[in-house]
């Protein structure tokens, strides 16, 4: 059992930035990815943004690319997710997570491991 902290959500306008973290206690990191997910008010969890802790490979959903960045930290053992450009449309409490296996993916079913969530309101 991995535990995550999340942190750096708050409430922007819309074209701010904001740079979340998520700092993970235990980890043996080279064989996980780590993702980033997201919940609107009324809506399931989408995926974000996955990053393989081994090599660094980012993968992100399609139309994430360009505004959001992930990134991870193997000394301080964080992962970040870079969002810039943010739309009212990203309101949401994003959380983080660590795959069950070595693969990133975008099925919240293949984390095991999830952090409380941090909130993210963009305003128009």
């Amino acid at each position: 059992q991995v535990h995550l902290v999340e942190s750096g959500g708050g409430s922007v306008q819309a074209g701010g930035s904001l740079r979340l973290s998520c700092a993970a206690s235990r980890l043996t990191f080279d064989i996980y990815a780590m993702a980033w997910f997201r919940q609107a008010p009324g809506k399931e969890r989408e995926f974000v943004a996955a990053v393989t802790w081994k090599g660094g490979t980012p993968y992100y959903k399609e139309y994430m690319t360009g505004r959001f960045t992930i990134s991870r930290d193997k000394d301080t053992n964080t992962v970040y997710l870079q969002m810039t450009s943010l739309k009212p449309e990203d309101t949401a409490v994003y959380y983080c997570a660590r795959s069950k296996g070595g693969k990133a993916t975008i099925d919240a079913t293949d984390y095991d491991n999830w952090g409380q969530g941090t909130r993210v309101t963009v305003s128009s």
